[in-house]
């Protein structure tokens, strides 16, 4: 049985009925268990939730803004590809951006604005964002270390997008689902998705019972032998 009917219903389900321990517990029984992205990659703000379809985005680091002694035309090109990334952003979908060293934000205030306006769903960079007051006041869920103003300009170029990529051994595929809240990022393979949600969504459903089985007095012994859920 199928408890949604697109990505939408699903999304709204998450939000609505789950957390990201919750759907990384699924997976961990599944056998999945190393979804998760490094811990240091958090929320600009404590209730940011992201959930949608991963658009990886590759990053490279560089020394110059404009190279013109370059066997590169990429070089000649400043921040690489990354407005083609930008504007490529499709409802629901996460920018999810790795490769580079954590010298420079990878997400500010501006690619938020056009990424609202494209209906993605949020941003998950392995390194720093900017511009952090103006992305909290446009309550756009951005993942990152935190904020750091030092500008990608002459340090780092986008040259590819729609790509696999890693985040400290993670590998993130698109249109994989991207999932986090204050406890993490998971990374769901799209392959699993239906099993791992629908698993989630049974076991909150079974956790409901469980408190008001503990609420009325039920031992945890006795919750755990009638429901299988602690």
């Amino acid at each position: 049985m199928t408890l949604w009917n697109n990505d939408n219903e699903l999304f709204e389900i998450a939000k609505k009925e789950l957390f990201v321990a919750l759907v990384g517990d699924i997976l961990d029984k599944m056998g999945f268990q190393h979804q998760f992205l490094p811990p240091k990659i958090k929320p600009l703000q404590d209730d940011f939730v992201v959930i949608g379809r991963a658009m990886p985005v590759l990053e490279v680091d560089v020394f110059e803004e404009i190279s013109e002694d370059t066997n590169n035309p990429m070089m000649k090109k400043p921040f690489g590809i990354m407005f083609e990334a930008l504007d490529d952003l499709k409802e629901n979908e996460v920018y999810v951006c790795s490769g580079s060293s954590p010298r420079y934000a990878l997400w500010g205030g501006l690619m938020s604005t056009r990424a609202m306006k494209l209906k993605a769903a949020g941003a998950v960079v392995h390194g720093w964002s900017r511009d952090t007051n103006e992305i909290l006041n446009l309550d756009f869920p951005t993942f990152s270390y935190g904020g750091y103003a030092q500008d990608q300009g002459p340090r780092g170029k986008v040259i590819d997008y729609r790509v696999p990529i890693e985040i400290e051994g993670v590998r993130i595929h698109p249109g994989d689902i991207m999932y986090g809240d204050r406890d993490g990022v998971l990374v769901v393979p799209k392959a699993v998705v239906k099993e791992a949600f629908t698993g989630a969504i049974e076991k909150a459903r079974g956790e409901q019972q469980v408190k008001e089985a503990l609420e009325n007095g039920m031992s945890t012994v006795d919750a755990f032998n009638k429901f299988g859920i602690m």
